[in-house]
């Protein structure tokens, strides 16, 4: 076969060039201030990385080109083994790219710390004094995202919104699994998780339409836990709110409970009434009938607990499997009859007594509990106040 000529072969590699024109190097070109400065960070690291790495590349294949086999001329010094020029110069160099990178690394981790207020909108402006945040809280869904904006009254289902220049505070949790809340375009990404209250401050800076997703696999239908961010002037967000208000339904508890359900796909909805403390309910993993909120069940083991007698009260402090034999999307169970499938652990041969396996959110797999986290029933647990919402 007549080998093909060199501009032929280059021609070759054009389609997997094209293939990269579809990709969206949005973490390299971000629209808000958190971003901006992830992005620099990593553009720093690894420009005082590559200051070692190129230099030894390039060595290497340089020795292993002059002191080849066939290179006469090179020279042959087989006595030789130290040099003290050679010693300071490859131990110097990385020390100090080492130290750069502790001292950016120090700096920016606390700097960015997501739980840390704002301190200005971008490079060149600082926070207005009389500045006030607005407060977006974040329920991580099977397989969705819930948006609360508790200062408007509202709520949405896979769509948010901010102005621009404006700082954002988050407030994030789950009801069921882990999940991670990104939006490259505006921060980095923050862990959701159920019964855990994790914080975001962040600020977009241009408008525009941004993905969100969640960067953390979650189940079947993972890949479609997606979401729209925009990015609007104060007279949009005016308006966007409006729109919510309008086309909006109310989301009270009944309504949740059914939104909770594993589901893919789920279309944009608006809520335009809340009911009140539902996050907290669900922060709190109580928003169903009958279940013992989590900060009411600390606030009482921190008071001492309540004598076995408490004990009648441990269904109360179940959260973990609200969804047992459910498969997701429209062959869900309805969240009552879930109950129905939980399976009771066998008498404890070494109390004689018959015990429920309690464990924390997420960590009940194919119907066994991790290792630890069996809490049986002896001790003085506390007693159960039954949430009433």
């Amino acid at each position: 076969m007549q080998k093909l000529p060199k501009f032929s072969r280059h021609l070759l590699i054009l389609p997997l060039l094209l293939t990269l024109a579809g990709c969206n190097l949005v973490v390299m070109s971000p629209s808000g201030d958190i971003a901006v400065q992830q992005r620099d960070l990593i553009i720093v690291s690894t420009v005082l990385m590559l200051l070692i790495i190129v230099p030894v590349i390039f060595l290497t294949l340089l020795f292993a080109w002059r002191y080849r086999r066939s290179n006469t001329a090179a020279t042959y010094d087989p006595e030789w083994h130290h040099s003290t020029r050679l010693e300071v110069v490859i131990w110097s160099a990385p020390l100090a790219i080492i130290i750069a990178l502790g001292a950016i690394t120090w700096i920016s981790t606390h700097k960015l710390d997501p739980f840390r207020p704002l301190d200005r909108i971008d490079a060149e402006r600082a926070i207005p004094a009389d500045a006030k945040p607005l407060t977006v809280e974040v329920v991580a869904l099977d397989w969705k995202w819930l948006f609360f904006y508790p200062e408007l009254g509202i709520a949405t289902v896979n769509e948010m919104a901010a102005p621009v220049d404006v700082p954002i505070s988050f407030r994030i949790t789950s009801s069921s699994v882990m999940n991670s809340f990104y939006v490259p375009a505006l921060a980095g990404q923050i862990y959701a998780m159920p019964g855990m209250e994790t914080r975001l401050h962040a600020v977009i800076n241009k408008q525009g339409v941004f993905d969100g997703f969640s960067a953390n696999y979650s189940g079947a239908g993972f890949s479609h836990m997606r979401f729209k961010f925009h990015g609007v002037d104060q007279q949009g967000f005016d308006q966007w709110v409006a729109q919510v208000k309008e086309k909006g339904t109310a989301l009270n508890r009944d309504t949740y409970l059914k939104l909770e359900r594993p589901s893919e796909r789920e279309p944009v909805r608006y809520f335009a009434s809340v009911d009140k403390d539902l996050f907290n309910a669900i922060l709190n993993m109580c928003a169903a009938p009958g279940k013992m909120c989590m900060n009411e069940m600390m606030h009482i083991d921190m008071m001492g607990g309540g004598g076995k007698e408490s004990a009648e009260n441990r269904e109360k402090l179940r959260y973990d499997d609200r969804h047992a034999g459910q498969t997701g999307g429209e062959h869900a169970a309805p969240a009552a009859e879930s109950h129905d499938a939980i399976e009771t652990k066998p008498a404890d041969a070494t109390n004689g007594e018959a015990g429920d396996t309690q464990t924390m959110p997420g960590m009940q797999h194919d119907g066994h509990a991790m290792p630890g986290m069996d809490q049986g029933t002896g001790g003085d647990a506390a007693p159960a106040q039954q949430n009433n919402n």
